[in-house]
């Protein structure tokens, strides 16, 4: 398996513990998970955005036999584009919207994508909020201030950051605690540990914190220690 850096090995040891502290997402009889899935399609993002594609399928396998998730992709990219799929629990459907977008250079809009989360909710719960991306050029006061109101809503958005920005990192901390989720930096080395991160969060929002863990004994390896070392840290 490839490796995290060794500067964020503890990050991931903390999300995965951190993703156990979660409370379980509230799903009536009958529904599926809803988890919507948001990246930074700028142009630094580019080498990124096929691997994620791959990714997003093993979301969805892994949440089959929970009864299944629903994800909406969202992203943006050049001057001033953000821009949502539609709900689906198609895997398929929701790979061909992700290719057919190509990143464009321009400035990140992490504040439209918190608050298109917030409207998401309003009109039906969502279980969680992932979101990828290396940079962060906004008001981190204004970003903190949705991620609080997520926090309210019960949204915890799962924040993956790709490379080792402190600009960025510090204000991806400040989402990920405000929404009561969790924060975890990856590199372009790490794609498998990427995979396996995003579906324990997919197997969450589909079905709880049980869920997640028989997840780790599932997988095996590295992920069911991490995942042991969770359970061990419940109170």
């Amino acid at each position: 398996m490839a490796k995290l850096p060794a500067s964020s090995g503890d990050d991931v040891a903390r999300f995965l513990k951190k993703v156990a502290e979660t409370p379980a997402p509230a799903t009536r009889a009958g529904e599926r998970g809803r988890l919507i899935f948001a990246m930074d399609a700028t142009a630094s993002r580019e080498p990124s955005w096929d691997r994620a594609c791959q990714i997003q399928g093993d979301m969805f396998s892994e949440t089959s036999l929970l009864g299944g998730l629903e994800v909406q992709l969202l992203f943006y990219r050049g001057f001033g584009q953000c821009q949502a799929s539609k709900w689906t629990p198609n895997a398929n459907r929701l790979l061909r919207f992700m290719e057919s977008v190509r990143c464009l250079g321009g400035a990140t809009q992490i504040e439209k994508v918190l608050k298109h989360a917030i409207r998401e909710t309003g009109v039906r719960q969502v279980n969680a909020l992932v979101f990828i991306g290396d940079a962060m050029e906004e008001d981190v006061d204004a970003l903190c201030r949705h991620a609080g109101e997520l926090g309210l809503l019960n949204v915890p958005a799962f924040v993956f950051q790709e490379g080792g920005d402190p600009i960025a990192e510090r204000a991806f901390r400040q989402i990920a605690r405000l929404t009561g989720g969790a924060y975890c930096r990856f590199d372009s080395g790490s794609a498998q540990q990427l995979r396996e991160l995003l579906s324990a969060v997919a197997v969450y929002a589909a079905g709880g914190r049980q869920a997640m863990l028989e997840y780790g004994r599932r997988k095996g390896g590295e992920t069911l220690r991490l995942t042991h070392q969770m359970s061990r840290g419940r109170t």
